[in-house]
């Protein structure tokens, strides 16, 4: 008898453990995830700026050490802090957001320690122009969300490209330089 019940508890266990190793879907926060950029302005100083709407959904597999990101960016909510620059970047002149509405990142995550990524490769789309973009992953935590119960994670990558590679090459003659740093901060709730 105590032999069918520890075989029992095994098999209970073991299917909790392949119940919770699989893979998971995540919801990208747009409330706390914010594309962040950093871009030469005329060879003199540095601009900063970020979008304000990011949807998408994030496949990750902990215990089996893959994932998957699918992100989309209203090029529009581009924000400088300064509203005339905002509506002239995204502008028929460079990111041309009436043409242009989304810029897509599509990757996998990989790398992983500790069932943490600490890479991302994939392609991004920006201007109607696909190229690999590679990402460091330099923090990533997942917790139980306090209020909704579920598993939230949250994570700070790293990357960078030249923006004249996806056909925004606005004004090198002024000393505008083509490289950008990205940074993303993101944070996504399990889906239920």
């Amino acid at each position: 008898m105590a032999t069918s019940k520890l075989l029992f508890s095994l098999c209970v266990l073991g299917a909790f453990a392949s119940a919770t190793a699989a893979p998971a879907t995540y919801d990208i926060d747009p409330e706390h995830t914010y594309p962040s950029f950093e871009a030469d302005h005329m060879g003199i100083s540095v601009w900063r700026g970020r979008f304000n709407k990011t949807t998408g959904k994030v496949l990750l597999d902990k215990a089996g050490g893959t994932g998957t990101v699918d992100i989309a960016i209203d090029t529009a909510s581009i924000d400088f802090g300064h509203p005339k620059v905002a509506e002239y970047v995204a502008g028929p002149e460079q990111l041309d957001a009436a043409k242009y509405p989304t810029i897509t990142y599509k990757g996998k995550l990989g790398g992983f320690r500790n069932g943490a990524p600490t890479t991302l490769t994939g392609e991004l789309t920006m201007h109607g122009v696909t190229k690999p973009v590679a990402l460091k992953v330099n923090s990533f935590k997942c917790v139980a969300h306090p209020m909704l119960k579920r598993d939230y994670c949250g994570a700070d990558a790293s990357g960078s490209f030249k923006r004249d590679a996806f056909g925004l090459d606005y004004q090198p003659q002024w000393g505008f330089k083509p490289d950008v740093t990205l940074r993303i901060q993101v944070e996504a709730i399990k889906a239920e």
